[in-house]
């Protein structure tokens, strides 16, 4: 009996080992280290990936084993697209996309199959005079509930005191209109931004309105705003800042509690050090602010996260990465650490954290594109050394205590370009898996290191049938199942995708 038990011990972990599968797509021939793309994920038991190179348009088809099916031409966009995003189901996919014609900018929704079949012609959701001369051509930006049953399309314009004029279109999961608006929104200051817009599972639009200092530095006050579903009004909750100054800010909603958290790291004193976390949650169901607190970082924390810094200074390099809603009614926060050092000018972490209104993100996930734009990794210069260090990763129960926290520890670096560093974060249900790139002998290789609910982290084996002609690009991947993550990679000089399967 003990010999077949330990037999079924080594059946039962051989499986474990086998589960974890590689499979790569084979280079094509269109699909150059300059092709932009974004992955859009399963539909109708296929694999999709947009493509975009020099206004030619592509959906690549791929089986279950990253075979290519087909490579379907979108003939029909034009030829300068402004932007696309997509909203995938189990059985269809809806492309929003907008463009300029003349002095017009025009949003449209085409809807395709799991072959990137169009039945219908696209439809089209609103129009916008710009004028022949206007740089900022983005006029749409596209939000979508985390079930994905409602839609919004929306634009924010300047009215003559300044203030935002909202124009937005709620769409259901068959892209039937719900409602329309026009709202107003006062800018009170010029140091006034908008950042971190979500849509709820009921339609609600929630975002920040946030101020900060003359040199962009901090965040010194701010609110929380919701525009109802079909309501033509906005709730204002503010941000009650004390004793604070905050970092960037983030979100997270939590819809199957209807709560919305919004955390940021805090200091005591301009150019002083990260003291802890502040979090607030807002019961937007209730109307009722549930909490709003500083969870102060303990010595003992702060010595785990320091790498080569001080004790004190230990978060000064952490930028909060993303949020995770545990079933608890608690969260999850993960932070990197990220740097750069130059030898023609000293590191400022406030130049990589605000855009222009810090609340547009790419509608493709090109790290080549020279119109790529992400707060964090915008700012490619030759002269720089990129460093990417520890992640930290925090627990925190519904009343925002802290319950634990852990490190997965690494070191990564590289000049001129960060496009292999930093890491994809896997949320498999029974743990999250950090993936992220380990040089070894002048090559990346893949590492696999995960965390359990409790806190306890650990290094997985190598990952299985890791071919050493692919270069993997981890923070540009996608999670496209419970259990199974797409992941650029380079090789040679071609845009290829693989699989892991978990």
């Amino acid at each position: 009996m003990r010999i077949l038990y330990l037999y079924a011990l080594l059946v039962l972990w051989s499986g474990a080992v086998m589960a974890q599968k590689i499979s790569y797509t084979e280079p094509e021939r269109d699909d150059y280290k300059s092709t932009e793309f974004e992955i859009i994920g399963r539909v109708s038991g296929n694999i999709l990936v947009y493509k975009s190179d020099r206004g030619d348009y592509v959906i690549s088809i791929y089986d279950n084993t990253m075979a290519l099916k087909s490579r379907v031409k979108l003939d029909f966009l034009p030829k300068k697209l402004i932007s696309v995003d997509f909203v995938s189901y189990a059985d269809k996919v809806f492309m929003l996309y907008q463009f300029q014609r003349k002095d017009a900018v025009y949003s449209f929704c085409a809807t395709m199959d799991g072959n990137a079949r169009f039945a219908d012609a696209p439809v089209m959701v609103d129009s916008t005079r710009i004028g022949f001369y206007s740089k900022e051509n983005k006029v749409y930006s596209v939000e979508y509930s985390e079930d994905k049953n409602k839609i919004m399309v929306y634009k924010i314009n300047q009215d003559k005191e300044n203030d935002n004029v909202f124009y937005t279109f709620l769409y259901d999961s068959a892209f039937k209109l719900i409602n329309n608006s026009r709202v107003s929104l006062p800018m009170e200051s010029k140091k006034s931004f908008l950042s971190n817009f979500n849509l709820t599972n009921e339609g609600d639009l929630v975002f920040n309105k946030l101020e900060r200092t003359s040199n962009r530095d901090y965040i010194i006050a701010g609110n929380l705003i919701i525009k109802r579903a079909v309501v033509d009004s906005f709730e204002n909750v503010p941000m009650q800042l004390k004793t604070q100054l905050l970092d960037e800010v983030k979100m997270k909603v939590d819809n199957n509690n209807k709560k919305v958290l919004v955390t940021a790291f805090y200091y005591k004193q301009k150019r002083g050090n990260v003291e802890g976390l502040y979090v607030s949650k807002y019961d937007y169901a209730q109307k009722q602010l549930l909490y709003e607190k500083e969870v102060p970082f303990t010595p003992d924390l702060k010595n785990n996260a320091k790498g080569e810094s001080s004790t004190n200074a230990a978060f000064n390099d952490y930028f909060i990465r993303k949020i995770i809603n545990t079933s608890n009614g608690g969260f999850i926060i993960t932070a990197e650490s990220y740097y750069t050092t130059s030898r023609s000018q000293p590191w400022n972490r406030w130049n990589y954290m605000y855009g222009p209104y810090g609340m547009y993100t790419p509608y493709y996930y090109s790290p080549y594109s020279p119109f790529y734009y992400n707060p964090w990794y915008n700012n490619y210069n030759s002269q720089d050394r990129y460093h990417y260090d520890n992640i930290a990763v925090l627990s925190l129960d519904n009343e925002g205590n802290l319950l634990w926290s852990n490190f997965v520890h690494k070191s990564q670096y590289d000049d001129g370009s960060d496009l292999y560093l930093s890491y994809m974060m896997v949320n498999i249900g029974s743990e999250l898996r950090f993936l992220y790139n380990e040089l070894d002998r002048r090559s990346y290789i893949l590492t696999d290191n995960s965390v359990q609910p409790d806190g306890k982290a650990s290094r997985k084996p190598t990952l299985r049938n890791l071919d050493k002609g692919f270069t993997w690009m981890p923070r540009y991947g996608k999670q496209i199942s419970g259990r199974s993550v797409l992941v650029p990679c380079i090789y040679r000089n071609y845009i290829c995708f693989a699989k892991i399967d978990f």
